[in-house]
């Protein structure tokens, strides 16, 4: 297989409006419960990501249902790719189940966090609808990542553009009533994703089925050591993404907190800015993903380190255009989150110099990803895991911690941290893929297939 950015860029594309439409969902939830008062805007906002901490460990363990597809098609073996999309489903509905049994559990968590009781109630009113879409959101993902591995990237996109106007349909009708609707403040932003959630994905879900061939069975005979090899791929890719989310989050409340509200706000608003630049750089990263998987599922394995350092290539050309713009014009770009007069000046003076800091970790960051989702399609997910929980938690998490809260490093020192971490993880990474162990991984077994 010979490595082409116009395929490259036609797969990438897709994915870039397929996230970009979900950072939409969650931006329109917070502006449209904010003039309800900072409880209803902190409910809202602190609400959605405990809800993605329930979700990230089964939504990283259905991305491996794309590197099983991306093999199988690259195989000529669609029905043993559709098979792994019905796997993807049983864990999206064992999620649904866990979710419901969580409900309790949430509620029961968050009445020993330090929220403020206005908070908290709205927070578990929240999350209590919200865990209701638990395994229909698996679903999506699921779906998507069958259908990505088949080189179908913009039926995913589809899917994510019609959830993204339900629910901003659905926010406008139910958190402050209108055509008669109810208005149901923050439980209306969470009745809104959840309704939206569920119905897009049974959409998603009648076109899996349709598309299933006319010699086949709705639904396939299943065998349980498919269903293993997903578990025992997919496991390692969930904690993946569990444990770096988690380190994160330490990182946000444990150290940057310790730096004063500024600090916090201007760390946040570098994050947001960086996660929308980010989004092309990560469907290239995916898109590479699929182009690897469907050529070592062909058997040309000696195609995919072209491919990835295409794929790098790319990622690096517009990772480096987003660190130019930081170090050029920092201050516009925070512009838009520094519009309270009496805090815009300290707000700017710290958010400029961590944003001019985090052009350092561009490359870095398109690198890693670029690797790890390589990595992630040949089936090296164990490795990928281990690596992402040893760098973040024996590294980062505590020389962040020893910086900034018992040196005084500041914000400058908290930055730093996050650069040689993203960098320090792409290293390790580029190191595995070089040793080419992923070259001995079998993901699916020749008999399998």
């Amino acid at each position: 297989m010979r490595p082409s950015l116009r395929g490259l860029l036609g797969l990438a594309w897709p994915i870039v409006v397929s996230r970009s439409a979900q950072v939409v969902v969650g931006i329109s939830d917070a502006v449209m419960v904010s003039h309800l008062g900072e409880e209803a805007l902190a409910a809202t906002t602190a609400g959605a990501i405990n809800a993605f901490t329930f979700f990230i460990f089964p939504m990283g363990v259905v991305f491996i249902v794309g590197s099983f597809a991306s093999q199988l098609w690259g195989r000529g073996d669609l029905a043993g790719a559709r098979r792994y999309g019905f796997y993807g489903l049983l864990v999206a509905a064992a999620t649904q189940l866990l979710g419901l049994l969580g409900i309790p559990v949430a509620a029961w968590v968050l009445a020993r966090l330090d929220y403020a009781p206005g908070v908290q109630a709205l927070m578990d009113g929240y999350l209590e609808l919200r865990l209701w879409s638990a395994g229909p959101a698996i679903g999506i993902e699921a779906l998507g990542a069958y259908y990505g591995g088949l080189g179908n990237t913009r039926l995913p996109m589809r899917a994510s553009v019609v959830a993204m106007f339900l629910n901003v349909g659905g926010n406008w009708l139910l958190i402050d009533g209108h055509l008669g609707a109810p208005a149901l403040g923050v439980a209306g932003a969470a009745l809104a994703s959840t309704l939206s959630t569920w119905a897009v994905f049974v959409a998603f879900l009648a076109v899996f089925l349709r598309d299933g061939r006319p010699e086949d069975r709705m639904v396939p005979r299943l065998r349980a050591a498919e269903l293993w090899r997903t578990l025992r791929f997919g496991l390692p890719s969930g904690l993946n993404w569990l444990m770096e989310f988690l380190a994160f989050s330490f990182f946000l409340n444990l150290v940057v907190a310790g730096l004063g509200t500024t600090a916090v706000a201007a760390f946040m608003a570098v994050i947001q800015l960086n996660s929308a630049a980010f989004m092309p750089a990560f469907a290239l990263a995916s898109a590479g993903a699929i182009l690897a998987g469907q050529a070592i599922g062909a058997g040309d394995r000696d195609a995919v380190p072209r491919l990835v350092a295409l794929t790098t290539k790319v990622a690096a050309a517009w990772q480096s255009l987003v660190g130019l713009a930081y170090l050029t014009v920092p201050e516009l770009a925070l512009s838009p989150f520094a519009r309270d007069p009496g805090s815009r000046q300290a707000l700017l003076e710290v958010g400029v110099r961590m944003l001019m800091l985090s052009s350092a970790w561009q490359l870095g960051d398109a690198a890693a990803n670029v690797l790890a989702e390589a990595l992630r399609a040949a089936g090296d997910t164990s490795f990928t895991m281990w690596a992402r929980v040893a760098v973040a938690w024996l590294f980062f998490v505590p020389g962040s911690w020893i910086t900034v809260r018992l040196l005084g490093g500041g914000d400058v020192g908290a930055t730093l941290w996050f650069v040689a971490y993203l960098w320090v993880l792409a290293a390790v990474l580029w190191w595995r893929f070089r040793t080419g162990a992923w070259r001995k991984i079998e993901l699916v077994e020749p008999a399998v297939a």
